[in-house]
């Protein structure tokens, strides 16, 4: 059971959190000094890096936890799926549960927000993409040792999570370029890409309708 003192030392560090967030998508993450967290807080600069390393920890801290939960999903998925179809499942199905452990530590609508900040900060979209190649490597593995292959010699479970991966960084942006920044829209460009990944890959486009 969590004591006072953690529940005191999270409660801290999601207010820190939100303080955070909510500067870097009002006036920028770079335009934002960790100063001005803190303040926002009524804390001290030092009581901000006993939480967090620097301002882009702090910016990711919440899509490094939705990673986790995902990464647990496709963990999950029961090994008769096929590796695609298990990604797939993994990242629908597991929407509400990701959200519920989300709204936890910030408000869901802050956390989209961000996701803006990320796509338009260079040094965040670096660190973004870098992370999910990282991810990636990782899922890769997880699908290799569900179908019993070895990554080094067989090229299919890098090759699906690219193309997942692909999918997902594909959906980022549209949604991201929308005028609908909620997460039902999220979800159903997620749903709608992910079941367009088999016909665009292998049907005849001359002869299909776009989606």
């Amino acid at each position: 059971m969590e004591t006072l003192r953690e529940r005191k030392k999270a409660r801290t560090r999601d207010a820190l959190l939100h303080a955070a967030l909510e500067l870097f998508t009002s006036k920028g993450y770079e335009q934002t000094t960790v100063d001005e967290i803190a303040e926002g807080v009524d804390v001290s600069q030092r009581t901000f890096f006993r939480y967090f390393a620097s301002k882009e920890e702090a910016v990711f801290f919440v899509p490094r936890l939705t990673e986790r939960h995902f990464v647990e999903a496709v963990r999950a998925r029961p090994p008769h799926e096929a590796p695609l179809e298990a990604l797939r499942r993994a990242v629908l199905e597991s929407w509400d549960t990701i959200n519920e452990a989300v709204q936890q530590v910030v408000p869901l609508e802050l956390h989209m927000r961000t996701y803006r900040v990320i796509e338009s900060t260079p040094a965040l979209l670096a660190a973004h993409l870098r992370r999910s190649m990282e991810l990636e490597t990782e899922l890769a593995q997880i699908i290799a040792v569900r179908e019993g292959l070895d990554m080094d010699t067989d090229h299919r479970p890098r090759l699906v999570v690219a193309v997942f991966g692909g999918v997902m960084r594909v959906v980022e942006r549209m949604w991201i370029a929308g005028d609908d920044l909620s997460i039902e829209a999220m979800r159903e460009l997620t749903a709608a890409y992910l079941d367009g990944v088999g016909p665009a890959l292998a049907g005849n486009w001359r002869a299909s309708e776009s989606y």
